[in-house]
């Protein structure tokens, strides 16, 4: 036990943390995972820069944890989701202590605070989203997560030493240097500023008005936010990854840059903190009305202590129970802390609001991807889940409804006469462990990176392959710079092609000299050919600069060979779409032009006509439509699609290279915005064995007819959790 100014049980809380770390190992992913999973493990293990804000301590650590790993023979993908399990867990080895802490503080308990502590801890671990988001890598916030909780124990354990004192001020300044240097991560690791100030405050008001420790805080925040110095250093050293690309001519301009967070100084470096690129709203403008923004994060909540009872996504009448009781355990758990220590008790409680009503509020979310009404269309919803953002606050609720939990724990055992007989409650913490496990467990989980292999394989050497999102995007960079495969290919982003950084980086990439050489990869015989003699992208800066989007104000005609596409006067073409017809035109007679399906892009660019499906991959033949097909050229009956196959190259890509691990066969395919890839599997299967029902290849139609049934069940959502229709 320890009282104010005692000694924590740091051991105690060491093995709880190890208890936490060998579950989420235990249920580790072995490679990358949907998302921002490739992004973040390719990132880390080649030092590149992902998307803004470019995440420079995150780059950093995963790098140096990384190399650090690198002698065990784990994978890089493993050893990089290896640093979320340990970052997650460590966040718990200091909510270990503030449970402790508060539970030590209350009437009645002894060493049965130790106990209260692990129950907390076993909760918060378990709830979903910091289950799942601990065993892959998919963000960065299981650091933010680490930074929060030990801020929150720095602050908590320096007012116990005294607010007023050299020790307690330090470890107040410590809390600072975290925050600021956090924030170099992500800047949800911010989100206790506000708890802390109204804390000191309330707590010690006067440590405001002393000079010295506010110069120290000053100096800390300098120090840690000097840490974004990496981005155009690192920047300048090209690398492939090189998201924003936040290139600075000079010190003064990048510091002035840095240290008002993009409100003055380096335009590329402001623009990346910013986050220009996605052009959020000021909060004011509610992308969504707010009632609905809170139905969305409750939502959210209801998954988090059951999600396992009902496989759909919207708040369920199974999980409900579930929900309402825990969402009462940390009410309790709060009230406890209020009763032990009125300042913690408003420390809690502020930073309580502010990872859930104030999160909300500043996210500013659109209709949520699953609840949105029917009417809403698609380009007015999330384009997927985002209970991630939500992470410190459903590990921190767990961790109060475990105190919660242990409150009633010793209210029972008070009225049975012996907290023995009262220990059957604390069952109750095991209810998240059990109900999550199959769908927060991503043991044997190699769905993305197997898609990635598939994808990437299905277009010939030199090809130029443009994709339509995170999910056939960021795989792809994962196999190409991390397992160094195909890595001749340019995946192109056509929504990144809008940017005025990733034109030229493509065009800088692909120049003879940087273009990477096709090296075959085992199974696939693709005749090799000479690197291309030219880039992917002949425009100059000046032209780049004087592409506009919008509707065509005249007609135009692309022509490429024999290939004429017209374009009529209105038609609506965005700056990327415009580039990536430029690239085709400069590229088409010495690469190969692929598109990752012709239901995103390729449609809308009008290229849908020339479009001819091998594999997964959709090829632009360059040819009049009015020429003769090649003998493989096979289409599947115009009311189902009327789409072009190159029947040999796709039967051969289907039998001999694919791999579908987690994709064909699967019990649960818990995330419903990605259950468009076995989808394509099965549209792809299926029109196979159509293709051999017109050759009358019976066996054929049996093979591919039974694969496509084994997609059709993992689209649904697995074998055990079959969605509702």
């Amino acid at each position: 036990m320890t009282d104010k100014g005692g000694n924590p049980p740091y051991r105690a809380a060491a093995c709880a943390s190890a208890g936490v770390l060998l579950l989420y190992v235990l249920t580790l992913a072995p490679t990358t995972a949907w998302w921002d999973a490739s992004e973040y493990i390719a990132t880390g293990f080649s030092l590149g820069i992902p998307h803004p804000p470019g995440n420079p301590l995150f780059v950093s650590l995963a790098r140096t944890w990384s190399l650090v790993l690198a002698p065990l023979g784990l994978s890089p993908a493993v050893r990089v989701n290896l640093l979320a399990a340990t970052t997650s867990a460590s966040a718990f080895f200091f909510f270990y202590l503030i449970a402790h802490r508060t539970l030590a503080q209350l009437r009645g308990f002894g060493r049965e605070a130790l106990i209260g502590a692990g129950i907390a801890v076993l909760v918060g671990a378990t709830a979903f989203t910091v289950w799942s988001q601990s065993t892959a890598n998919e963000k960065v916030y299981t650091v933010s997560l680490l930074v929060v909780a030990a801020v929150s124990w720095l602050v908590l354990r320096g007012h116990d030493l005294g607010l007023d004192r050299p020790k307690g001020q330090r470890l107040l300044v410590g809390a600072v240097y975290l925050m600021a240097l956090g924030s170099t991560n992500h800047l949800m690791s911010v989100l206790p500023v506000g708890a802390v100030a109204v804390f000191v405050l309330l707590a010690r008001p006067g440590i405001l008005l002393r000079p010295r420790f506010l110069s120290r805080c000053v100096l800390a925040v300098v120090v840690g936010l000097s840490f974004s110095f990496f981005l155009p250093i690192r920047a300048a050293q090209r690398p492939v990854i090189n998201e924003g690309d936040p290139l600075c001519d000079g010190f003064v301009e990048t510091a002035a840059a840095i240290y008002t967070n993009g409100k003055a100084g380096c335009p590329a470096l402001a623009s990346s903190l910013q986050r220009e690129q996605y052009a959020k709203p000021p909060v004011t403008m509610r992308m969504a009305p707010f009632t609905h923004q809170l139905h969305n994060f409750f939502q959210y909540f209801d998954w988090q202590w059951a999600r396992g009872m009902d496989p759909d996504e919207p708040v369920s009448r199974k999980r409900l129970p579930f929900t309402l009781l825990f969402l009462a355990l940390g009410v309790a758990g709060l009230v406890s802390v209020w009763r032990g220590d009125r300042d913690a008790g408003v420390y809690l409680a502020v930073l309580a609001a502010t990872l859930s009503l104030g999160l909300v509020f500043y996210l500013n979310f659109r209709y949520g991807y699953s609840i949105a009404p029917a009417e809403i269309p698609l380009s007015a919803r999330e384009v997927r889940e985002r209970d991630y953002f939500f992470l410190l606050g459903f590990a921190y609720w767990g961790v109060m409804a475990g105190l919660g939990l242990v409150r009633g724990w010793q209210w029972l055992g008070d009225r049975l006469g012996s907290a023995r007989k009262a220990a059957p409650v604390l069952a109750v913490a095991a209810l998240p462990f059990f109900l999550n496990m199959n769908w927060a467990n991503r043991a044997g989980d190699y769905a993305a990176r197997d898609y990635a292999h598939d994808l990437l394989n299905s277009v010939e050497p030199y090809a130029v392959l443009f994709t339509n999102g995170d999910n056939d995007t960021f795989p792809l960079w994962y196999l190409q710079e991390v397992e160094g495969i195909r890595q001749d290919v340019t995946v192109a982003v056509v929504q990144y092609l809008s940017t005025d950084w990733y034109p030229k980086q493509l065009r800088e990439l692909t120049a003879p000299g940087r273009q990477r050489p096709y090296i075959p990869v085992e199974g696939i015989a693709y005749e090799d050919r000479a690197p291309p003699a030219a880039s992917v992208l002949g425009m100059t800066d000046d032209q780049l600069r004087r592409v506009g989007g919008g509707p065509l104000p005249d007609s135009f005609t692309l022509r490429i060979g024999s290939m004429v596409v017209a374009y009529p006067a209105g038609m609506n073409l965005t700056p990327g779409q415009r580039v990536a017809l430029s690239m085709i035109r400069s590229s088409a007679a010495e690469r190969p032009i692929y598109f990752a399906g012709s239901s995103g892009e390729m449609a809308q660019m009008g290229l849908n006509p020339w479009g001819v499906a091998e594999g997964l991959a959709v090829r632009l033949s360059v040819r009049s439509l009015d020429e003769p097909r090649p003998r493989s050229y096979r289409q599947v009956p115009v009311e189902l699609g009327g789409d072009w196959f190159d029947y040999d190259r796709t039967v051969q890509l289907v039998d001999d290279v694919y791999r579908y691990r987690g994709i064909r066969f699967r019990d649960i395919w818990p995330d419903m915005s990605t259950d468009n890839i076995p989808l394509q599997y099965y549209l792809l299967t299926a029109k196979l064995a159509m293709l051999a029902d017109v050759a009358g290849d019976a066996e054929a139609v049996a093979r591919y007819g039974d694969m496509a049934q084994d997609f059709l069940v993992v689209y649904r959502g697995g074998a055990k959790a079959g969605r509702s229709e």
